[in-house]
């Protein structure tokens, strides 16, 4: 342990610190910046020139622990997964890229960002220790690139500005009395609504029905019936003398 120490350490004295600090995306304006589980970054363009052979990571640590970081960690160490973050692990490395990611100067159309914390598939993956997995809570974290060639740490940017992401509200903390009205009021005026909507219907039926029952009346006729009248003498006729001739 202690001769793979000694070979580390020159190496770890030997980090180019670059001028450079990660910063999130402000131009031009992007929906989204900032979610409850993801960030976007500008890309480290025109920063990296000098190291065409290196692999790029993103660091991301949570705030209290950049100092403890160690660049001699290897990227997918158990000591350094996703799948541990944040607890055990303080710090994670994931996007891995080279030069040809970041070309310097930017072609026109190229997408410029980064969006930290984008893929869900593998969360739980512990094959996928370096995932870009969605991150577990505000936070605040920083994060900063870090070049290596193998496994050799040669180049990397300052640490970013603490990065504190939105909480979701939980329903029970949503206030309903910020417009003067109750939940009590809403509710009972939410009942009435539907029941004035369901006395409107029933009144339009009846209208509609007595249409069309008056409309049926008026085109329908019936035929009389015949009317026979008999002739006949009551009885007390015959009793007049003009009766008996």
């Amino acid at each position: 342990m202690l001769p793979l120490l000694l070979l580390l350490l020159p190496a770890a004295h030997g980090i180019a610190r670059l001028g450079y600090t990660p910063v999130l995306t402000t131009e031009p304006p992007l929906a989204g910046q900032k979610t409850t589980s993801t960030f976007v970054l500008d890309q480290p363009r025109c920063v990296f020139n000098n190291y065409g052979n290196a692999d790029i990571w993103l660091v991301v640590a949570l705030d209290g622990a950049i100092s403890s970081f160690n660049n001699t960690d290897r990227p997918g160490s158990p000591e350094i997964a996703f799948q541990s973050f944040p607890n055990p692990a303080r710090a994670y490395m994931t996007l891995n890229a080279t030069l040809a990611n970041y070309p310097c100067p930017k072609p026109a159309g190229d997408i410029t960002v980064l969006r930290v914390g984008s893929e869900t598939s593998c969360a739980q993956d512990e094959t996928r220790p370096t995932c870009n997995g969605p991150l577990p809570g505000p936070g605040p974290y920083r994060v900063k690139f870090l070049a290596l060639e193998g496994s050799v740490p040669v180049a990397e940017t300052e640490w970013s500005a603490p990065i504190r992401l939105p909480e979701a509200k939980s329903p029970n903390t949503i206030s309903t009395t910020g417009s003067g009205h109750s939940a009590g009021m809403i509710a009972i005026t939410t009942i009435l609504s539907i029941l004035f909507a369901i006395l409107l219907a029933g009144l339009v039926a009846m209208l509609i029905f007595w249409s069309s029952d008056s409309c049926s009346g008026s085109s329908t006729f019936s035929k009389p019936e015949s009317v026979t009248v008999r002739r006949y003498n009551t009885h007390h006729v015959y009793d007049q003398p003009a009766a008996r001739l």
